[in-house]
């Protein structure tokens, strides 16, 4: 009994612990940035996968997946509490799935937001994006997530509306890790890539790698330098603990490399935005 009662406690000592481990090896950082925002009467749109399987090529099963939660939740937390109203959507419109993932690595935005029953019906229940004019929204955010390398790359009609929001709108366009996938359809009216020549990131070749999901049909990397982009990113010993945002020259395109950079990518937009 005296044993199995250590074990019981080392056990639960290490559950205690492991959030804090992980925060400290860069998963997750906490918000280090002072939100003071108001900009109320000002709208934003938030954008995720409507794909819910991590299924290889030629199959129809497959882990469950979606848009992974932090990269939504963090974001929209942002965005509400500088007084804007949020809305979220997707390619299909209707569920959104989300990316399972232990309690021990949930935000306490991800918490907040599975609780709040305006949020979860907003993700049960999103936006379709061919019923939406782009350009009634100061800022344009796409979540990442796994699911997001099934459909957001290959959407014609995204890329046409992120399009007619740069052209035609002053509306700041982000994204975050595979979210970043929804810009490679855009077009100039020449015919060109619209992020051809701009500096962005994404989630990377390597992380991708050590998480063994190569077989996904699109990696931000290489699609986005597929498309002209100047592709920058951060290492470390597991890119999943690696953090970069880049904002382009123009002030126009705000991307950050992975799951850990809500709150960073979230204030550099809303920064630009108070100061347009």
């Amino acid at each position: 009994m005296r044993i199995f009662l250590t074990l019981l406690a080392v056990i639960i000592t290490g559950i205690i612990l492991l959030p804090a481990g992980l925060h400290l090896a860069g998963l997750h950082p906490k918000n280090t940035h002072e939100f003071d925002f108001n900009f109320d009467g000002k709208r934003a749109l938030i954008i995720a996968t409507n794909h819910g399987v991590l299924n290889k090529p030629g199959e129809l099963g497959g882990k469950k997946t979606g848009v992974f939660l932090s990269e939504l939740s963090v974001p929209y937390f942002h965005f509400s509490e500088a007084g804007m109203d949020v809305d979220i959507a997707s390619i299909e419109g209707g569920e959104i799935p989300v990316e399972p993932i232990p309690f021990f690595i949930k935000t306490p935005e991800d918490k907040a937001f599975e609780s709040n029953n305006l949020s979860v019906s907003k993700l049960k229940n999103s936006l379709k994006i061919s019923n939406l004019d782009f350009k009634d929204y100061s800022i344009i955010f796409i979540a990442g997530g796994w699911g997001a390398a099934y459909d957001l790359g290959f959407s014609e009609d995204l890329g046409i509306k992120i399009s007619d929001a740069y052209f035609n709108s002053d509306a700041l366009i982000g994204g975050i890790c595979h979210g970043v996938l929804g810009f490679i359809r855009a077009k100039k009216p020449n015919g060109d890539f619209l992020i051809s020549g701009k500096r962005m990131t994404g989630v990377t070749d390597k992380q991708i790698e050590e998480l063994g999901i190569a077989f996904t049909p699109m990696h931000p990397e290489i699609e986005l330098k597929k498309a002209g982009v100047e592709f920058e990113s951060n290492t470390r010993f597991r890119d999943i603990f690696a953090n970069h945002t880049v904002v382009d020259e123009e002030k126009r395109f705000i991307t950050s490399q992975n799951q850990n950079g809500g709150h960073d990518v979230s204030f550099a937009i809303l920064q630009i935005l108070e100061n347009q």
